[in-house]
């Protein structure tokens, strides 16, 4: 099938080294981990080596890694973790512009008995430090932010944040999954203590993901039920998956110089709609945000029609919105910022990779207008 895939941030596809990386331990080298035999044993070192290749990428002791089934579950794992170990501080200071992952967990805490101190972002979806400083106090009990935005690809400047989170003395989790493969992360120099990241958003596979706990944390496991993670994830783990993970990580840290290619991509095709499409806006900094993604609003429409017409011309993109109950509601995020509604409803978000050709950029250059003409003939501009 020959589609134009410009919806990265949602997936990645797995990089060819990476399958061929994991078949063995599906098909030969299928022992458990914790059992004591040889056959076990080599499962135990494929994720000992695993681990340590994640470790070289993020720049971690191998011991700080914990894996888990998925972003999502980092995240409840991290927060919920630290939030045991942190009793009876009952505060969470979060931004409102982060992924569902966050927010929602952050909502059923509030109904928890835990109070949520929102800090709001700018027209460009950069956070005020001076307010975070603010927010600080005794009875926080956690910090967690977002550090590159899943729709508009917004970085939040990390050590800035982790510096002010240590002069208060209070943890600070940040979300990496949208920054790990595509920027430089140095958790050895970024002062986190916890951090989460997907194997799938950097050409891994699904269902496997990481947590960083920076050593002498304490974090309280959220699934219970064996001794693995140093007990603090119980199960088995997914050997084939860690394994393709750790292979993804090994390329993710050789490829990185790509990204500047990327970024030359990504600016053509910014361009490229910007100039060439009346009534169409960039969200978020141009300045500050990773390489490969782009936040573009096309006044007056819904970006689930833009989508739908796209689709069936093969070329894939995602909107800054979800679907729920028929009806398309403007993306929280874009609307923390203070986007127009009527802007925000329209939003595209185009997210390449490192393996986004020169012609998939053409041929969405030579698809978008026709659609977007097709539909403003159906709602004008201004209607």
């Amino acid at each position: 099938m020959d589609v134009v895939y410009l919806d990265n941030n949602s997936t990645t596809r797995p990089a060819p080294e990476v399958v061929e990386a994991m078949l063995p331990f599906l098909r030969e080298f299928y022992g458990n981990p914790s059992s004591l035999h040889r056959f076990g044993g080599l499962a135990r070192k494929a994720i000992d080596d695993a681990r340590a290749a994640i470790a070289e990428l993020l720049g971690c002791r191998d011991s700080e890694l914990v894996f888990t089934g998925g972003g999502t579950e980092s995240v409840n794992t991290a927060i919920r973790g630290l939030l045991a170990a942190r009793a009876p501080r009952t505060r969470i200071v979060t931004s409102t512009v982060e992924h569902a992952a966050t927010r929602q967990l952050c909502q059923q805490l509030a109904k928890e008995g835990f109070t949520i101190t929102p800090l709001d972002v700018d027209p460009a979806g950069l956070p005020d430090l001076d307010a975070l400083t603010a927010a600080l106090g005794d009875d926080v009990a956690l910090v967690s932010l977002i550090w590159a935005n899943n729709e508009t690809g917004v970085l939040f400047p990390m050590q800035q944040i982790a510096d002010v989170c240590r002069r208060a003395k209070v943890p600070l989790h940040a979300d990496g999954t949208q920054a790990v493969g595509k920027i430089p992360v140095d958790l050895a120099q970024v002062g986190v203590d916890a951090m989460t990241f997907a194997a799938h958003k950097f050409h891994g596979p699904k269902g496997v993901a990481g947590l960083f706990i920076r050593r002498g944390m304490r974090l309280r496991p959220l699934i219970i039920g064996g001794p693995q993670e140093r007990e603090r994830r119980g199960g088995t783990e997914n050997v084939p998956g860690i394994v393709g993970m750790g292979k993804a990580a090994q390329l993710a840290r050789e490829s990185l110089p790509q990204m500047s290619r990327v970024a030359v991509l990504r600016d053509r095709l910014e361009r490229g709609i910007l100039q060439g499409i009346a009534d169409t806006t960039l969200n978020g900094s141009p300045d500050h945000r990773l390489p490969n993604t782009s936040n573009i609003s096309f006044a007056g429409l819904e970006a689930e029609a833009i989508l739908l017409l796209l689709s069936e011309k093969d070329i894939c993109a995602s909107a800054g919105a979800a679907c729920s109950s028929g009806s398309l509601e403007p993306s929280p995020v874009l609307l923390a910022m203070k986007i127009d509604p009527r802007l925000a409803h329209g939003a595209i978000r185009f997210s390449l990779s490192r393996y986004t050709a020169e012609a998939e950029i053409d041929r969405a250059l030579a698809v978008l207008p026709g659609v977007i003409s097709k539909l403003r003939k159906v709602m004008p501009v201004g209607t």
